[in-house]
């Protein structure tokens, strides 16, 4: 077979589906912080490099689509992104997410005993008075009566009824953290995108397959602050620094009033704490690992351990020095870290939510 290679001029993009667009259009979304009209002038200047559409009224076509659709919407003469348009970057996320797991990794998050819930499982028991009849094996029940009292006296007495065993399962609430400091995009290394990606797809997984689960977003650079799920799209990196302590601070402020029984916070950070509050004043300090820092973020992850919340740290860098802080704050917690790149980063997250949301990490 003879080959021939040459330079592709991507003009084979222009045979793309309006959801093949709608992802690319999403991804730049993502990227740039949630702005619709930069993200669609990007799409025209790529459209001139690959050839996305055959010409001006085929993109113009799009934007309407996009519009018509209930993706964006016009507010005084500029394009912005919509409820819709920020369900649909979640949902993008979730499936990019789960995309990438290995067969086996994903299960269901029931506590592992029967008990009395909702959660049916295959096996049967007896009934016993109090039972849900919801929970009734019909077909088993019938089944003993025609043995137990033959086919000519066809009678189903207590003594017959099977019942469904169920299986325990609980509430989580949890705390999503996410590290805005300069750091998260130092030396040309974009951190927040991927980062920003995993929380819009955690948020979609806990509103949609877990609803009695409680979600909140923090956000930590020098301070920290709570955000809703929907601005998670527009997040940006800012001049700041990392206050590792006043986030989990936060978190434990929010968990702290919940009655559920499960707790936990999710950070995802480059793992270095470099500002603290004292004295009413920021304290800062770049270099290194600053030990009157890293002592106060380490006691409040023990504050945290007390209170019975879970840290689990996500760790997008190898720095030795940093995964030695970061084995110091698990060590801390009782809680775990996953040392990822930014490419394994999502299945980590996705992976260990639904492991252990219901049982002690160690």
């Amino acid at each position: 077979m003879k080959l021939i290679y040459r330079k592709w001029s991507g003009k084979e993009l222009g045979d793309l589906t309006f959801n093949d667009l709608l992802n690319i259009f999403n991804q730049l979304v993502l990227k740039l912080s949630g702005d619709v009209e930069e993200s669609l002038t990007w799409m025209k200047r790529l459209n001139e490099r690959y050839g996305f559409f055959r010409n001006q009224k085929e993109f113009d076509e799009f934007k309407d689509r996009l519009e018509e659709e209930g993706y964006i919407k016009r507010i005084r003469q500029q394009f912005t992104l919509t409820s819709k348009g920020g369900q649909k970057i979640r949902k993008d996320s979730l499936n990019k997410v789960f995309s990438g797991l290995k067969p086996g990794t994903v299960g269901n998050h029931p506590v592992q005993k029967p008990g009395s819930d909702i959660e049916k499982l295959s096996e049967t028991r007896p009934y016993q008075f109090g039972d849900n009849l919801s929970n009734l094996d019909v077909t088993g029940s019938m089944h003993n009566a025609l043995k137990n009292h033959g086919i000519g006296d066809i009678k189903l007495t207590e003594e017959d009824l099977l019942s469904y065993e169920t299986q325990n399962q609980t509430s989580c609430s949890t705390v999503l953290l996410v590290d805005i400091s300069h750091s998260m995009i130092l030396y040309g290394e974009d951190r927040i995108t991927p980062a920003k990606e995993v929380a819009l797809a955690l948020s979609e997984l806990i509103m949609t397959k877990y609803p009695k689960d409680e979600l909140r977003v923090g956000i930590f650079g020098d301070y920290a602050k709570e955000i809703k799920v929907v601005d998670l799209p527009f997040l940006e990196v800012g001049p700041y620094h990392t206050n590792t302590k006043a986030g989990l601070k936060l978190a434990r402020d929010l968990l702290k009033r919940r009655k559920t029984p499960n707790k936990q916070v999710f950070m995802i950070t480059d793992g270095k704490p470099s500002a603290i509050f004292t004295r009413g004043k920021i304290y800062k300090n770049s270099w290194g690992l600053d030990p009157m820092i890293v002592n106060q973020t380490l006691n409040e992850a023990a504050a945290c351990k007390k209170d019975g919340i879970v840290i689990s740290t996500f760790m997008i860098a190898h720095d030795p020095y940093l995964q030695d802080f970061v084995e110091k704050l698990t060590i801390a917690n009782k809680g775990r870290a996953f040392y990822s790149s930014l490419n394994n980063l999502q299945e980590y997250i996705f992976v260990d939510y639904i492991r252990n949301r219901k049982t002690r990490l160690r």
